[in-house]
């Protein structure tokens, strides 16, 4: 016995995604990206390049990974790039607020103890300031990239 399946057009047998979106600041410790939504093998090759566009010679990079929902092995392999790249130029790639599907690849892939992963940003930031370097003020406003 053969079971059919009826669709209506239109319908999608795949789960919804949620669309990648990327955000850039410029601040006195170094750059601010925040990444909302997925990271899979359509747009790790996105992300990668947008943040090298972004990166500045020896200054950090900090990820904002709060809103980031779900991340698979491509994007896991474009975090490794750049951790690369910004190492071979004398600086830095942090993540901050890392948690659910990403967190765990990090850690099953034993990549979370290789990456300087900080709770939140503004500890991520708080940690690049160096104790030379005066701190902000409320008056000062992000630079978008």
């Amino acid at each position: 016995m053969h079971v059919h399946s009826a669709r209506l057009p239109g319908d999608n047998p795949e789960p919804a995604r949620t669309p990648l979106t990327l955000g850039c600041h410029r601040l006195d410790g170094g750059v601010l990206i925040t990444v909302i939504g997925e990271v899979d093998t359509t747009n790790a090759g996105q992300l990668e390049s947008y943040i090298r566009r972004r990166m500045l010679p020896g200054m950090p990079v900090v990820i904002d990974c709060r809103l980031l929902t779900f991340m698979e092995s491509s994007g896991l392999r474009a975090l490794t790039n750049l951790h690369t790249a910004l190492t071979e130029q004398g600086s830095t790639l942090h993540l901050a607020g890392v948690h659910g599907i990403p967190a765990r690849l990090l850690r099953v892939t034993g990549m979370w103890p290789l990456l300087n992963i900080h709770a939140g940003t503004a500890d991520a930031m708080l940690g690049l300031l160096s104790p030379g370097r005066p701190t902000r003020t409320g008056d000062d406003v992000p630079q978008a990239c």
